[in-house]
């Protein structure tokens, strides 16, 4: 019998993912395990193929394998690119860091833009990379759309755009772990090659599969490939996936929470999904200005709809506001990662959540900040309030 005493409630998980996975979504994968070699399955399958097209805005094909937003990172370079191939990578966090260092991992030789980790991706720059590169040796560009470490995001179609102007054959990919089903994301309109995903975030999913959308370039691309790939292979993926089979076992049950994840948002409507995280960012944002504290994303343009990265003051330790509120409020909060290990807390507002869970998340910061004795202004929560009522007078004069 477990020592850990009952803790009345729920707990309050407000870290950038994984997220609160829905009860609808929890049923739906207690389903009966199907045969994933019957005709039952390959129908199923094909739908939530075809309907992952929708999630990514794209017509071409989606990619799903059992593994995390990790393996679509490597699936990503694997397929398109050989050993020696120079690409650019732009350091906006922790992850644009692990997707760099898989990089050089696998045999690439990576032109990684530095920044202070407080701002997104500067597409003049990697334009100005571009136009320089007369002999186009480079091969790809990649970028995290939106980094949860500093909750900082990234304009993609200005990226697209730095491309095209440079008039360079680059192809474009972008990690949506933390972006996808919450903030828009175009595939196709903003001309992106390569587009990975997780499904513990935005998707509302335990964490265990990853997506990879794929334009034709892109799928050109992996004809003359010649690094190694065997798991992450897209071939051996993608000719089984057009009868709605795979290679080898595929994540069933996660499916089918996928399959209900889909409808959940298609209910919600994906327009008013994103307003959704907009209206949930400002509120924490206007909390934390509230406080006095501030942003670790310093420029508003770059500014994150699913996580906010909160700096501490100086002599304050995040590491032990977190333990606080841990263990005072039965709330995870995200820690701050490598470069701002214990500078920051994150708090995840993304997936299915609303006004009234976010307002208990700031609710529980605000007591915490009082007892670690962390200099702030009190209102970071009344502030929140008025900025989710001044949203709600707004959506009620549009409904009218």
């Amino acid at each position: 019998m477990s020592k850990t005493p009952y803790r009345a409630g729920r707990h309050f998980l407000q870290i950038p993912g994984p997220t609160p996975v829905p009860g609808r979504i929890e049923r739906a994968m207690l389903r009966p395990v199907m045969d994933h070699r019957s005709q039952q399955f390959a129908e199923f399958s094909k739908g939530v193929l075809d309907g992952l097209k929708g999630i990514f805005k794209t017509t071409n094909p989606v990619i799903m394998f059992p593994s995390s937003g990790t393996g679509a990172w490597e699936a990503a370079l694997a397929n398109t690119l050989s050993p020696g191939d120079k690409i650019v990578m732009f350091e906006t966090g922790q992850f644009s860091l692990l997707w760099q260092s898989m990089a050089r991992k696998l045999g690439l030789d990576v032109d990684y833009i530095e920044s202070d980790w407080r701002v997104g991706v500067d597409a003049a720059a990697i334009g100005e990379r571009l136009a320089a590169d007369k002999a186009h040796q480079i091969k790809a560009v990649a970028i995290v759309h939106n980094d949860t470490a500093t909750g900082c995001c990234s304009p993609v179609d200005e990226v697209r755009k730095a491309i095209d102007a440079a008039g360079h054959p680059a192809l474009l990919m972008v990690d949506t772990v933390s972006s996808l089903a919450c903030v828009d994301y175009q595939h196709d309109g903003w001309g992106v090659d390569v587009t990975v995903c997780g499904s513990q975030k935005g998707l509302m999913l335990p964490p265990g599969l990853s997506f990879t959308a794929v334009s034709d370039k892109a799928l050109e691309a992996m004809k003359t490939a010649k690094l190694p790939r065997a798991f992450f292979s897209w071939h051996d993926m993608l000719e089984p996936n057009s009868k709605g089979f795979y290679p080898y076992t595929p994540g069933t049950t996660l499916m089918y929470g996928l399959e209900e994840a889909m409808k959940i948002l298609n209910e919600e409507g994906l327009d008013n999904v994103f307003a959704r995280h907009a209206k949930l960012a400002s509120g924490v944002r206007a909390a934390v200005k509230a406080w006095g504290l501030e942003n670790q994303c310093r420029d508003a343009k770059f500014f994150s709809n699913t996580v906010t990265s909160i700096r501490m003051p100086e002599g304050h330790s995040a590491d032990a506001l977190r333990k606080l509120v841990l263990e005072n409020f039965n709330m995870s909060l995200g820690a701050g990662l490598t470069k701002v290990a214990d500078k920051v807390f994150r708090i995840g507002h993304l997936g299915d959540t609303n006004e009234l869970t976010i307002l208990g998340a700031l609710g529980g910061v605000e007591m915490g900040l009082g007892l670690a004795g962390v200099p702030h202004s009190k209102g970071g929560v009344q502030a929140a309030m008025d900025e989710f009522t001044r949203w709600a007078k707004v959506e009620t004069a549009a409904a009218a």
